[in-house]
Parts: structure tokens; sequence; C-alpha cells
């Protein structure tokens, strides 16, 4: 429970869009140093919010189609869909406490 799952354009309609209830999509990619920053931060709030979200991962430089679909120019993003629509989006390295609040604004709404 609560493990980041890699998505890819191949799974993303079933991963993503067809999902009920509230989905984060970290966008990166393995040259991008906030990205790393970023990462330890996305795994403990899969395990946070285990059951409650799902923390998804997709490589833009492997799934560029997706990444430009959604108009991601900077990484890391992260984007929130809820029952499968875009709900908001974050972009660049931002603190643990910043993804939180977000993440309880949108299971609240």
């Amino acid at each position: 429970m609560g493990d980041v799952k890699a998505v890819t354009k191949e799974s993303w309609d079933a991963e993503v869009l067809k999902v009920t209830g509230l989905v984060m999509v970290d966008f990166w990619a393995e040259w991008c140093g906030p990205c790393r920053l970023v990462s330890p931060i996305v795994d403990e709030l899969a395990r946070e919010y285990s059951g409650r979200v799902r923390i998804m991962k997709l490589n833009t430089d492997e799934n560029p189609e997706v990444a430009g679909r959604y108009q991601i120019m900077g990484i890391p993003t992260l984007m929130f869909f809820k029952d499968g629509k875009v709900a908001d989006k974050l972009v660049g390295a931002l603190s643990k406490v910043q993804y939180k609040e977000k993440i309880e604004n949108l299971l609240k709404g």
C-alpha cells in the first residue's frame, strides 16, 4: 500500500482519467535535479494518503505526448485530477507542507 506507480501514455486513461477520486501525477525526468528533490516527498505522500489518493509518476522524456497534452512546460509539475478532470497543478520543487495543503483542500472540495 502507498506505492507510487509509474504511468505511461498507454496506461494514462485507465490509471488517471477513468479513476474516481483524487489522483496526483508527478511529471518528472531522470536528468531533473529538482525532480530528485521532490521524489522522496512524493513517496512519503503516497504512504500517508494510501487508500485516499492515487499517486502516480510520469516520465516526461518517455511520454512526451501526455506532457504536451497538459502543457507541462517545467518539471517537476504535480498535477491533480479529480474524477478524471484536471483539478489543479503545482509547478516546481515545493515543500511537503505545500503539497499536503493542496491535497487536503482537494479532498475537502
